[in-house]
């Protein structure tokens, strides 16, 4: 039987997602160039709860990803985490030796990558794979590792599980491959998903399919996810609560409803009125002028100054402090009208 994830049905578990299970504090991420250090990702804060859905949204390049990777000590080289806190159950990850991290990850910290046919091992079956992920974090026998194995695929709903595990990767769709890399995610009955855009690679139906997933598995089981993504529609149909980032800040921050129906920072206002369906009715899509700035190039002042409609001399002085706007939402903008 898989542990604690896996035991028992809804209500046994208890879902709260006031009680805090991930807490980020000014996380730094460093890469050295030519002009020196430079941040990727700068003095972001973040939290989940047990059960939460949260994600984290905005263009590519604007450091979701390097968020994602930090939280398990993966910064590639010569990237490093030079300042803040990752605390998982209060425990502080940034102080836990190697040996340490690494039983964490895929324990109580697991991740599921976007592209599935690059992250599983072409040449090992998909049995071999699940199983290795158990002996990993846990001495039990080859028979006990691969009945774990059937339980978890049959949880992601793949059919004739204990038959596929004799396949390999390419034997699989897309969308069947995501499961198998969803199941191997939650094998070892961890506290928290990271999904690091999990249906990017797939068609929309199969992409539905993955979120319901996904979804059934947090309010069921307990089941704490991290969304890493850059579309709106996967965020307004699959989270509570949204961590906006731009050029490796959060630039707001604030419940799922909030964002969509009073988006407070000019850079969420434009990505919405970007995407189909969003602003309502036949309006226009409007899209953000010019480019995400290289993290070595950034503009004096509010990084997104060049590009919002609202800018003017004052956003080129310092950076913007998050400002309140209402319950539980801020937003890293000085044009932004603090909430009384």
């Amino acid at each position: 039987m898989l542990p604690s994830l896996l035991s028992g049905g809804a209500e046994s578990v208890i879902i709260s997602a006031m009680e805090e299970l991930l807490k980020v504090e000014d996380l730094v991420v460093s890469f050295p160039s030519e002009k020196g250090e430079v941040r990727v990702v700068d003095g972001v804060s973040l939290e989940v709860g047990k059960g939460e859905a949260a994600a984290v949204v905005g263009e590519s390049g604007c450091g979701k990803s390097m968020t994602a990777l930090s939280l398990f000590r993966l910064v590639p080289y010569p990237g490093r985490i030079v300042g803040g806190r990752i605390l998982l159950k209060g425990r502080d990850l940034m102080q836990l030796g190697e040996k340490e991290i690494c039983a964490t990850r895929g324990r109580d910290l697991t991740m599921v990558f976007q592209d599935p046919l690059s992250a599983l091992n072409p040449v090992m079956t998909i049995g071999a794979q699940i199983t290795e992920a158990v002996h990993a974090h846990e001495k039990v026998s080859k028979a006990e590792a691969t009945d774990r194995a059937v339980e978890a695929l049959e949880l992601v709903g793949l059919p004739s599980a204990k038959e596929r595990l004799k396949a390999y990767p390419h034997q699989f769709s897309g969308g069947m491959r995501q499961r198998v890399l969803i199941a191997m995610a939650l094998v070892c009955g961890p506290s928290l998903l990271v999904a690091d855009e999990p249906t990017t690679a797939i068609d929309v139906t199969i992409q539905a399919q993955i979120l319901d997933l996904l979804d059934r598995l947090r309010e069921e089981k307990g089941l704490a996810i991290l969304l890493i993504t850059h579309d709106l529609g996967v965020v307004a149909r699959f989270a509570e609560r949204v961590y906006v980032m731009y050029c490796g800040r959060v630039v707001e921050e604030a419940p799922v409803k909030d964002i969509f129906q009073n988006p407070a920072h000019p850079y969420t206002e434009g990505l919405l009125a970007s995407v189909p369906g969003m602003t309502g009715g036949a309006t226009r899509l409007k899209a953000i002028p010019g480019t995400v700035p290289s993290p070595d190039a950034l503009p004096p002042g509010c990084s997104f100054a060049p590009r919002c409609p609202l800018q003017d001399s004052g956003c080129e002085v310092g950076a913007p402090p998050f400002t309140p706007v209402g319950e539980a939402h801020s937003a890293r903008c000085f044009k932004v009208e603090a909430s009384k």
